[in-house]
């Protein structure tokens, strides 16, 4: 009861004294055209545009034309005409974080989604949009995430503060292994984005994905497919404020965003529609601009704590050279690749070993994890090299003693980097099961 005291209280202190109003002057597009307002006003502010039925309709100040204000409606336009009254709204785009948003699900604006009664707003204000702590205050990437994936945590070991990316085309699996390392992970926190996604997915991401005991310790921030382009990129930028707030409490927060092409799609539409011209596939100069400053906010912290980001990329056509993926891939700290050749011959997750890659890696290994993990991978490239002269016969066994061994092993890996959506294994089972696959010796450390 105290907390919702405080909770009112500080509403009350942060209420404007005056407000400012102007009028709807002209509607376009996803526009609408606003003109009277004479306060100090800035890209980003927002405005509440009062319709024909007397709702309220949030939107966002996007772009200036003379002396008028251009606002795009985070909601529907239906009911917006001439003359519509426009009331200045809080010009800071801020959220309140609270400890005990964990095992809640919120939208785009901070807001309780799940029906569990009101957020309780905590006392320091973050901004949606924020700029990372200063690079050359930041600490060092070390210590592994242990995320319960064999072939993440043997092949692709993923350490605190990294930020990695999942690359695949549509149904080959990033949700579904995203989802994996949300339930397995051995982070303090997850906070998950799922932006402009299927709908029907939050309540599955939540009962099947999470339960009851995953939820416990994560905050999911939600905005569908169907939502306006400004609530979709907004969702984005929530989901790294929030993590940013338990970083700051000295946790290492796991962020995972599905899908950051999702949020590139969403940029794309809003500059397209002030005006700004295509330059890549469509894209606008303002998606690329926008990419590094959302995936360089995760990442360690100036303290204790670490933002480490997993972020899905829906490449288009499987083409991973298309421009979202490419950028997203030259920012981030390694790549996960889901290959659609691997998925049809049902394993599962369908992660190409040689394909993919993580950049921190090589600081966080031992010597000995490192020598066992080059092997595997040895064995891997030298069977993927003649696949096509073992699977016609055309290979004579005794020709290469190399590629002997790696027919020999290669299904014994596969089999190892096969996991079902509900099996976890520790980082000492992965190491000590591919040693044990490779009868190499390992001392677990």
């Amino acid at each position: 009861m105290s907390e919702l005291i405080d909770n009112l209280t500080q509403s009350v202190k942060k209420m404007e004294a005056s407000s400012y109003y102007g009028r709807v002057c002209g509607v376009q597009g996803l526009f609408v055209e606003v003109s009277g307002i004479l306060s100090a006003l800035a890209i980003g502010d927002r405005c509440n545009i009062i319709n024909n039925r007397g709702e309220n309709v949030p939107s966002e100040i996007v772009s200036f034309k003379d002396d008028k204000i251009l606002l795009m409606p985070y909601g529907s336009m239906d009911g917006i005409g001439i003359n519509c009254l426009v009331e200045v709204a809080d010009a800071k785009p801020v959220i309140y974080p609270h400890h005990s948003w964990l095992g809640r699900m919120v939208n785009a604006f901070g807001e309780p989604l799940d029906g569990k009664g009101p957020l309780i707003k905590g006392s320091k204000p973050y901004f949606i949009k924020a700029s990372p702590p200063p690079a050359q205050f930041r600490d060092r990437v070390e210590g592994k995430v242990d995320l319960g994936v064999k072939a993440v945590n043997a092949f692709l070991t993923i350490c605190k503060g990294q930020r990695m990316g999942i690359f695949a085309g549509s149904g080959v699996g990033k949700s579904t292994l995203m989802s994996m390392m949300a339930r397995h992970t051995d982070s303090d926190v997850s906070v998950i984005g799922l932006i402009g996604e299927r709908g029907r997915e939050a309540k599955e991401f939540v009962e099947d994905v999470l339960g009851a005991e995953g939820m416990k310790k994560s905050v999911l921030v939600l905005a569908t497919s169907d939502e306006s382009p400004l609530l979709r990129r907004q969702a984005a930028y929530v989901t790294m404020a929030i993590s940013e707030y338990f970083r700051d409490e000295n946790k290492n927060v796991l962020c995972m965003m599905d899908s950051i092409t999702r949020f590139a799609m969403a940029q794309r539409e809003i500059s397209l529609s002030v005006g700004e011209p295509p330059a890549s596939k469509g894209y606008t100069p303002s998606v690329f601009a926008e990419l590094p400053k959302l995936l360089e906010r995760a990442g360690p912290g100036a303290g204790t704590g670490s933002i480490t980001g997993l972020f899905t990329v829906l490449v288009d056509g499987d083409d991973h050279n298309e421009p979202v993926a490419d950028a997203v891939r030259s920012i981030l700290d390694g790549h996960i690749v889901l290959d659609r050749a691997i998925a049809e011959r049902n394993r599962y997750p369908a992660i190409n070993i040689l394909r993919s890659i993580s950049r921190t890696m090589p600081d966080c290994d031992t010597k000995e994890e490192a020598e066992l993990v080059a092997k595997a991978r040895k064995y891997i490239s030298s069977y993927e090299d003649m696949a096509e002269l073992i699977r016609l016969g055309a290979y004579k066994k005794g020709s290469n003693l190399e590629v002997d061994e790696a027919i020999f092993y290669y299904p014994m890996i596969e089999a190892f980097l096969s996991q079902s959506k509900h099996e976890k294994f520790s980082l000492e089972e992965c190491y000590e099961g591919l040693a044990k696959i490779l009868d190499t010796p390992y001392v677990p450390q």
